[in-house]
């Protein structure tokens, strides 16, 4: 909701430039997709090297979090 207020304000002070946004934002998206899904695959990997470190102690019976 903030993004489209922001650019609605936008295009009250300078409509080229935020119609230049709303055709550019798809492009931009695309170019990024790569970024998110390799930041997933990394966030993954050392959530699994997270739990691989921390097995023994659960196994042994460290402090429990909820």
């Amino acid at each position: 909701m903030t993004k489209f207020l922001l650019w609605l304000i936008l295009l009250v002070l300078c409509w080229p430039l935020a119609l230049l946004a709303l055709i550019l934002y798809p492009f931009v998206w695309l170019v990024l997709l790569p970024f998110r899904v390799v930041g997933i695959a990394v966030g993954g990997v050392l959530g699994l090297l997270n739990a691989i470190l921390l097995l023994p102690a659960r196994v042994l019976g460290g402090p429990r979090r909820f």
